[in-house]
């Protein structure tokens, strides 16, 4: 009978606190909660939707039901419908990565009082909270200001406070040089009402108090060097957690939520870790970590085995914690079972576990699990109302016509050899630097030029995710499809022992092949990005052997026919993202830059193509390498689209086949290392 007393007494009090904006007297203050309340609350976490709002593919003008924010809002809704309390927040790299969100940053800029159309459909559906990731600074501090609804005191910030979304944003390690202060809130203290259950069953409405705290990748630095350096200093994530932690704590919070644009690297810690999500779940009074930009899902398989990490239910060091996935794709959710003990909520991490909801969940498919898009969830119908016409007219402004080609430039076999993808690219930015070089390094005037290129769509986001672009008509969707990514130029000057330990650690793409295996080996490294393999043009050839360990594969080395020498003199073009250090390859740090353009790599690449309206084989420089003759007594095998063996072969690569269809739109290839 006490127990219920006290709960009707709890009742009554919190019924007062919810009246005190009436015109009341003094209030009698809200009891303490009783012990042994409990409540389930679902943490919910979009990352890296990249501006993937709705569910289309810009590149093959087609619907993609397998990504968009369209779908996942699909899962929201059914997350809120499913747990009585919920929270939904955000780990960035949210306004970058699509025709859509190039085109309002970069075209169509919107007015101070328009917000940007991601954060539109956002709103639509209602955040708690979120970060910053690298990516939203691609675009400059002005740009990222304005559509975030943040003055920022650095140069080229805006004081006038424009349209931003209606969720908070939170980052506390990135800080203004010009007065040390942090150019986003640190962390705020978010205010929600939850049902919760005492022993006996009864339900109460009952407050939680919610502190959150964001961080970005500390190497933007050096990864965006040309829009941050000297405007903005950045710390690692650890070090900003333990300055402010003192301060959430002071404010007695419930829960602090931690969300980190990073994932988990074991490695020693240091201040410019990229992904310093496992040191981060170490900081005391750390009780949740939402994750991203590591384009995969936590929990799951790729964390297996790490060190203090439950890769199934979903804990980094006894920390609930979940990654998302990206584009849309999936839906993170942490279900905290949370217990009112010794007057504080704790979490009952028993009954506490993480999850990610694929928008289109796998099914078996001739013995595997695949991904079917007849199975994806439905969109929203919502999303589309809300940003379809800012939608039409990107896709109308990347229709803009640019000339034509002879030539199908595909990424299907760029792992293997196939560099038609990438040569257009290269084309552009060795034409660039001999034209603009010269005046700024007159000295360099003579020196030979090479470019370095990725494929950056290489098939990590499924059997559509590669570049394409057809013999025919090209437009700006098609320097799109070419260079994913708002990178801008840069120039670093090296020598040939440099371009050797450039190449050798690109070939960190490859596992090292035993010829004498019998089973099928795997040729791709998948654990090493496939936008870090670089391949290098410009009048240089090389050969890759796979047999060799990391490092002491790159063989026959030649500049014009003739061995490249440790101490020649070259300048190779690439993006700022490498120049400055991106990717962690030897001897780029940006130190050694000698031209740091301002213009986009993809904006000189329609340049290019408009300068050569009737693009054939002959302005195209040829493939720099081939794999090295290795007999082997299993297969090497790889992944590609299915049915694009007929590509290979025209593009010269007559020495790959395709095995089996995985019937999800990709196939196993085999190819011949013995030719």
């Amino acid at each position: 009978m006490r127990q219920r007393s006290r709960i009707a007494a709890l009742a009554a009090a919190l019924l007062l606190a919810g009246c005190a904006s009436q015109p009341h007297p003094a209030q009698p203050r809200a009891q303490p909660l009783p012990d042994g309340l409990r409540a389930d609350v679902a943490v919910l976490e979009t990352t890296d939707l990249h501006s993937n709002v709705l569910s289309y593919d810009y590149y093959k003008q087609k619907a993609d039901p397998t990504l968009g924010f369209e779908r996942t809002v699909t899962l929201i809704r059914k997350a809120r419908e499913q747990f009585t309390n919920s929270m939904l927040f955000d780990a960035g790299d949210t306004i970058q990565g699509s025709v859509l969100a190039d085109y309002q940053a970069q075209v169509q800029k919107p007015g101070c009082g328009e917000e940007l159309a991601v954060y539109q459909a956002m709103d639509a559906v209602g955040y708690d909270g979120g970060t910053i990731g690298n990516h939203e600074f691609n675009y400059g501090l002005p740009f990222l200001s304005q559509v975030t609804g943040t003055p920022m005191n650095v140069d080229g910030g805006a004081n006038q406070r424009c349209a931003g979304p209606h969720y908070p944003l939170v980052l506390a390690n990135v800080n203004s040089v010009r007065d040390g202060k942090p150019i986003f809130q640190p962390w705020t203290i978010i205010h929600r009402n939850i049902a919760a259950f005492t022993p006996d069953g009864s339900k109460l409405s009952v407050p939680l108090k919610i502190a959150i705290i964001g961080f970005t990748p500390p190497p933007i630095i050096q990864w965006d060097k040309q829009n941050l350096q000297g405007k903005v200093a950045v710390t690692g994530v650890v070090e900003a957690a333990q300055t402010y932690m003192p301060a959430i704590q002071a404010q007695h919070p419930d829960l602090v939520i931690a969300i980190l644009h990073g994932g988990m690297n074991t490695s020693p810690y240091s201040s410019d870790m990229e992904n310093g999500g496992w040191y981060l779940a170490g900081v005391p009074g750390i009780d949740v970590l939402l994750m991203g930009h590591e384009h995969t899902d936590f929990p799951g398989p790729r964390f297996e085995h790490m060190q203090d990490v439950d890769d199934v239910h979903g804990f980094v060091r006894g920390v609930p914690a979940v990654m998302g996935g990206f584009f849309g794709k999936d839906l993170g959710v942490i279900r905290l079972a949370m217990v009112r003990q010794q007057g504080r909520w704790t979490i009952d991490k028993s009954k506490t576990f993480s999850q990610v909801w694929p928008i289109c969940p796998p099914m078996r498919i001739g013995g595997k699990l695949a991904v079917s898009a007849s199975h994806c969830v439905p969109a929203d119908p919502q999303i589309s109302l809300v940003v379809g016409k800012t939608q039409q007219a990107a896709i109308d402004y990347a229709n803009t016509p640019i000339g034509r080609s002879a030539v199908r430039m595909s990424s299907y076999f760029a792992d293997e050899g196939d560099m038609t993808a990438l040569a257009p690219v290269n084309a552009a930015q060795i034409d660039y630097v001999r034209r603009e070089l010269p005046a700024a390094h007159p000295d360099l005037a003579n020196v030979p030029v090479l470019a370095a290129a990725a494929a950056f769509r290489n098939g990590f986001g499924g059997a559509d995710d590669y570049t394409d672009v057809q013999a025919g008509p090209l437009s700006l969707r098609s320097a799109a499809d070419l260079y994913f990514y708002p990178n801008t130029l840069s120039a670093v000057q090296i020598d040939g022992a440099g371009l050797k330990a450039w190449l050798e650690k690109s070939a960190e793409r490859f596992n090292r092949i035993d010829p004498h295996a019998d089973g099928e080996q795997p040729l791709i490294n998948t654990k090493y990005p496939g936008f870090n393999f670089d391949q290098i043009q410009g009048g240089i050839s090389y050969v890759i052997d796979v047999s060799k360990p990391v490092g002491q594969r790159i063989e026959q080395l030649r500049y014009q026919g003739k061995p490249v020498q440790p101490a020649q003199t070259f300048v190779v073009v690439t993006n700022n993202y490498r120049a400055s250090g991106g990717g962690g390859f030897p001897g780029l740090d940006g130190k050694n830059i000698v031209l740091a353009s301002p213009d986009g790599t993809r904006e000189i690449l329609a340049q290019w193509l408009k300068a050569h309206p009737t693009l054939g084989a002959s302005d195209l420089p040829p493939a720099a390498w081939h794999f090295a003759r290795l007999p082997t007594r299993g297969a090497v095998v790889f992944t590609s689209a299915s049915d694009k063996q007929a590509v290979a072969e025209t593009d010269g690569l007559h020495n790959v086949r395709q095995v089996r269809d995985n019937g999800d739109g990709t196939a196993v290839y085999a190819i011949d290392l013995s030719h």
